[in-house]
């Protein structure tokens, strides 16, 4: 078989491969999508749910969600960002090094049932929250942190070297260099390791059914000690308890709109990194 022949099956071979994956994506959007944007309403959207009588909403779930995902965005961002710039700008060859990216390794593949648990065990018992926003943001950033730590050190290690020997030549510091020429060069790789985080961080229900709680407050309130039912955990707490004659309805509801905020994040946070990846080539 000759070179060409082999490199058309091999092209034919992941070009199905993709289009495959595709199909699956669509197919699962479309079915979740079909079912639920009818029942998106702006009473749905707004209204409380309701555990007792059908034609509940979901409003202090949305509210919940972005609470405890933005919460736990502002913890792991900046401790997974720090420590990405230390193993690709200061970490030298050695055990210390080695043993940060095995733990980050070792991060990386433990359930999120277990991180559920621990949470529950560190946060809820020992430091005393109980069920609570606060402890499930924190439990969801320990969760993230090995995705934001390896993409965050990707993204740096990926920058061309002639930006930081430019940068040094002109006598800017390290530190400079890294802030004022590095990180801003590496934003859209960064915006996409952040999307990956916080979409992870909507869909996760294991690890809030055990920190934040399966309930919600009566009022609104922006109490970090209260507990918080996220958007995933009102979606298996309707399918596994359907005790309402819409259970059916309110799931189908929960799940596209849980999607469509997945989307949104992802676009948005898109278009911002390429807004200000525009910007920086402006300016220089």
């Amino acid at each position: 078989m000759s070179a060409k022949r082999i490199d058309q099956i091999a092209r034919w071979t992941v070009t199905a491969a993709a289009g495959l994956i595709l199909l699956v994506l669509g197919y699962i959007l479309g079915s979740v999508l079909i079912n639920g944007l009818p029942v998106l309403s702006w009473h749905f959207l707004t209204s409380r749910s309701s555990n007792l009588e059908p034609g509940g909403g979901i409003s202090m779930q949305i509210f919940n969600t972005i609470y405890i995902v933005t919460l736990s965005m502002l913890i792991a961002v900046p401790i997974g960002l720090g420590a990405g710039v230390y193993l690709a700008e200061y970490a030298r060859p050695g055990r210390l090094t080695s043993l940060i990216r095995l733990a980050t390794e070792s991060l990386a593949s433990v359930p999120s049932i277990v991180f559920g648990l621990f949470g529950m065990i560190v946060f809820a018992n020992a430091a005393g929250l109980g069920f609570s926003r606060l402890g499930g943001a924190a439990t969801l950033a320990i969760l993230n942190l090995p995705l934001i730590v390896r993409v965050s050190e990707e993204a740096i290690r990926a920058v061309p070297a002639d930006l930081r020997h430019a940068s040094l030549a002109l006598g800017a510091t390290k530190e400079q260099t890294i802030f004022s020429a590095v990180l801003p060069a590496a934003v859209g790789r960064l915006a996409t390791g952040v999307t990956l985080a916080a979409g992870r961080a909507l869909g996760e229900s294991a690890v809030l059914i055990a920190t934040a709680g399966m309930s919600s407050p009566r009022y609104l309130t922006f109490d970090p000690l209260a507990s918080g039912e996220t958007l995933a955990v009102h979606l298996w707490a309707v399918n596994a308890e359907n005790s309402l004659s819409d259970a059916a309805r309110i799931a189908n509801g929960t799940a596209a709109f849980l999607i469509l905020a997945m989307l949104a994040v992802s676009l948005g946070i898109g278009w911002f990194a390429r807004r200000l990846d525009r910007r920086l080539a402006g300016q220089g």
